[in-house]
């Protein structure tokens, strides 16, 4: 199962997150507007956003989303804590720079991913921060079904609660 391929679409391409892009990825998520419904509100700070792009690099499941047109990258996003018992993975740690939200894009990117990955695992999860109600009609809007029990997940010396929304593999006829 390949986490970093190449992925095309019409209007992104993610490819394989590397360290020469930090500076380009950092100037995109360096909007404290991006974080601010966000668990982690200070990663536009270079210190938090550089451990961001370290795990990334380091989880081998990080890409770099690239506006199609345009070349540039407008984000990221990866694939993570794969369940080869329970048959999922999650899809997070998702942003996009503010020109790109509210369109088609997202919805593009997500549509790439799962795609993808649905050849190999049949359940991806996003575990969104509860109060982050951008990231959660962004995930309805694609069709994610709310699982019934939230998840505490800590941050630092943070505790914070999220919910989880999953899409199955769909059926093949």
């Amino acid at each position: 199962m390949d986490l970093q391929p190449t992925l095309e679409g019409e209007l992104v391409v993610l490819r394989p997150i590397r360290d020469d892009d930090w500076e380009e990825m950092y100037a995109a998520g360096s909007d404290p507007l991006i974080w601010e419904l966000h668990p982690a509100r200070n990663r536009w700070k270079e210190h938090h956003f550089r451990r961001y792009f370290e795990e990334a690099i380091a989880s081998g499941g990080a890409f770099a989303i690239l506006d199609k047109a345009r070349g540039q990258i407008i984000g990221s996003s990866r694939y993570t804590e794969y369940d080869a018992a329970r048959d999922e993975i999650e899809i997070g740690w998702t942003f996009l720079t503010r020109a790109y939200w509210g369109g088609a894009y997202n919805g593009e990117v997500k549509r790439l991913m799962l795609d993808h990955i649905h050849a190999h695992v049949a359940t991806v999860y996003f575990m969104i921060g509860e109060h982050n109600l951008r990231s959660r009609r962004a995930i309805e809007k694609i069709g994610g079904q709310l699982r019934p029990d939230p998840v505490d997940k800590v941050f630092g010396d943070v505790t914070l609660r999220h919910v989880v929304y999953e899409i199955k593999r769909p059926r093949r006829r």
